[in-house]
């Protein structure tokens, strides 16, 4: 299964006229990082940075001057989200920009079936809250103290950790590796090999011969009853 969790900062609230500035989305393979990333600055032409978004991002109208526009990157965006589901924390929010852009240079829109909100998650597995991201960087042990602005890709890498988090953690994907197989996982900068190991011989019993004596007899005193006599070897 292929996931992209993914981030937009923009140039205000309303998407229907402010645009998306910033893009930054990472790709998870059956619930692991696959290493790969988008992260894009992007030009929004006219329309300026609302003081409110500054404040919340600091990405200022003169670092986006000589940024590409969405038109030229919407196929670089397109080509990595292909085939996965697009994953965003408020997602409506992010896939109304998405979807606003889209429009203006004629691509259909996102299915809804594809998108999936981990604050709609978050809701229903903590109903008592607080779910945004930095309290879900908090209740899971995450580290988001390098987290002083919003970034489009910084948050899209913590949210990647608190999605893997709400689904179990990366030892539930680990249940599911039968025995022929090998998963590779990437963790921080190196790679760990992850093998069922079979043991070559059984380990020795560790009932001493009274243990085994005082077991029988208790076998014995509940005449025919016990369960045990279900499963003794003749």
């Amino acid at each position: 299964m292929r996931d992209i969790i993914f981030d937009t900062e923009t140039t205000g609230l309303e998407s229907k006229q402010d645009r998306i500035i910033e893009i930054g989305g990472v790709e998870l393979i059956n619930n692991f990082p696959s290493g790969k990333t988008i992260h894009i600055f992007i030009n929004p032409g006219d329309r300026k940075v609302h003081p409110d978004a500054l404040a919340v991002h600091g990405i200022t109208d003169e670092f986006l001057k000589d940024k590409p526009s969405f038109a030229e990157v919407a196929q670089q965006i397109v080509d990595f989200f292909e085939g996965a589901r697009w994953i965003a924390h408020n997602a409506n929010f992010d896939m109304g920009f998405i979807n606003a852009e889209f429009e203006r240079i004629g691509l259909p829109p996102v299915p809804s079936d594809q998108v999936v909100d981990t604050l709609a998650m978050a809701r229903r597995k903590h109903p008592m809250g607080p779910n945004s991201l930095d309290a879900l960087c908090r209740r899971y042990g995450i580290d988001n103290t390098h987290r002083t602005k919003h970034g489009a890709l910084l948050d899209s890498e913590l949210l990647a950790e608190v999605y893997i988090e709400m689904n179990g953690g990366r030892q539930a994907a680990l249940g599911l590796v039968g025995s022929d197989q090998v998963v590779e996982v990437a963790e921080a900068e190196e790679t760990v090999f992850i093998t069922d190991q079979v043991r070559p011989r059984a380990l020795a019993n560790r009932l001493s011969a009274k243990d085994l004596e005082h077991h029988a007899s208790m076998i014995a005193s509940m005449k025919g009853k016990a369960i045990w006599l279900k499963y003794r070897q003749e």
